[in-house]
């Protein structure tokens, strides 16, 4: 195994149970091999591999993987402390399956981020209150001072008593070295940017604001929902202190996580992929995006782990997705011709477990558009599950890491539950700070995804 920094096993198998003691695992989904599955049209008719698989899965064993993740470590920013301890975490339980497991670094941009404490208690604390911050702003200090609200950055209304606050103010990129400016001339202590509301379902994402040099003070962009409980908050108190820590992170090294079993067919036989990305983005602890594809994969690889197979089985997880498919371009780059000629089929999981309600379409996602061995794999699973109806592609469509793949001509694609009309509708807490587990999962989903690639990774790896 490779040498690896950060928590040590025993404290990455402490926080596992930690968590799990801290917050009680809600019931996992309870249905027989035979039975229907919710929003399923027809019964399953599953042959004796997929029952093999369908018997070995536990959404309760994915869901402390999940709590770990997305509660324990919280958002996973590409390249941060944050990232690598999930990605130690996810290589000891690869490890403890017992896959010849490896760390693939590689560089990545630095980040700039922030943190807001509610001095009095008086926001909402089921939610994540990271931020981005503005790398031409001031980092690596910490400022305290109650909230101003001075409207648009465009045509900001100044109260007499700014020396001292936190500025908050709807943002404009034109607006904003002005509208900085002013108030660190006006003696505020930082400025919070507040971004314009998106059309339903989406909500903004905390963002790094741009074009500001050498500001005096600290500048941080927040999400739509923090922006809106700010708001809230001071629409019924006299005053709101909160504080802002800004932190800049460089000189960066993400990693991808990679365990691998050879297959009966040898070292030049074929190899099946079943990945998920881990990180995330500023502000958003991640729990469907993609928390729920990486513990699919960890799930997946604990019961392939005693399942004999003709294929080489490699379970990935990608770091820095979230900066452009970063990880996984990393990894494809690095295989030589007849590398790539080996694969069989990459199943890719991104969001696969939202319990978002119009979410009921399970969409096949190919970056070319067309049917290849992955999408075929996961269309008979479906039908064999009885999801017929709920599966609708390939459809044109990347973004993801299956992209990397199909980029270089491997039989690869993604695979999410979204919005009916069409895979662009994303469920609300989306890069959100609401994309918790209490706020954005559901089991009865990660469980028929589970069994989904489950059953289509077996009848490609058996042989």
């Amino acid at each position: 195994m490779a040498d690896r920094s950060g928590l040590s096993r025993r404290g990455l198998l402490g926080a596992v149970a930690g968590v799990t003691a801290a917050s009680a695992l809600t019931a996992a989904p309870a249905w027989g091999a035979d039975d229907l599955r919710p929003g399923a049209v027809t019964r399953p008719k599953l042959d004796r591999y997929d029952r093999q698989i369908v018997s070995g899965l536990s959404s309760d064993r994915a869901l402390e993987h999940l709590q770990v993740l997305s509660e324990h470590i919280g958002p996973r920013i590409g390249g941060t402390a944050s990232e690598k301890r999930a990605a130690d975490y996810i290589a000891s339980q690869l490890d403890k399956f017992g896959y010849r497991t490896r760390l693939e670094p590689f560089p990545v941009a630095d980040k700039f981020l922030a943190q807001i404490t509610d001095v009095r208690g008086l926001l909402p604390d089921d939610l994540c209150w990271q931020a981005g911050a503005a790398p031409g702003g001031k980092l690596d200090v910490t400022v305290q001072g109650p909230v101003r609200d001075v409207g648009p950055a465009t045509a900001p209304v100044w109260p007499a008593d700014v020396a001292g606050s936190v500025v908050i103010a709807d943002d404009t990129a034109a607006a904003r070295p002005a509208l900085v400016a002013e108030a660190a001339a006006r003696g505020a202590v930082g400025v919070i940017l507040l971004p314009a509301d998106q059309v339903y379902p989406r909500r903004a994402s905390a963002f790094s604001p741009s074009g500001l040099t050498d500001a005096p003070i600290p500048v941080i962009g927040v999400a739509q929902v923090q922006k809106r409980l700010i708001r809230e908050a001071l629409a019924v108190v006299t005053s709101l202190p909160l504080k802002i820590s800004t932190t800049a992170h460089r000189g960066l090294i993400s990693n991808n996580v990679i365990g691998e079993r050879r297959g009966k067919s040898g070292a030049n036989g074929p190899i099946v992929m079943v990945s998920g990305h881990y990180d995330t983005v500023p502000g958003a602890p991640g729990a469907n995006d993609d928390g729920s594809g990486t513990v699919l994969t960890m799930e997946l690889a604990r019961v392939f782990s005693r399942i004999p197979t003709d294929a080489t089985l490699r379970f990935a997880l990608w770091g820095s997705e979230e900066q452009g498919l970063i990880g996984s371009r990393y990894h494809v780059a690095q295989l030589a011709q007849d590398q790539r000629d080996r694969y069989a089929a990459v199943f890719q999981n991104d969001m696969v477990a939202t319990s978002w309600d119009p979410a009921v379409t399970y969409w096949l996602l190919s970056f070319t558009g067309l049917a290849n061995t992955a999408t075929d794999a996961v269309r008979a699973a479906g039908q064999r599950l009885g999801y017929d109806a709920q599966l609708v592609g390939p459809v044109q469509r990347g973004a993801s890491d299956h992209q990397s793949f199909q980029e270089v001509g491997i039989a690869s694609a993604n695979f999410s539950w979204r919005g009916e009309l069409a895979p662009s509708y994303l469920e609300p807490p989306y890069h959100s700070p609401e994309d918790t587990i209490a706020k954005n999962v559901s089991l009865e989903r990660l469980q028929v995804s589970m069994e989904l690639i489950g059953c289509a990774t077996y009848e490609v790896a058996r042989g």
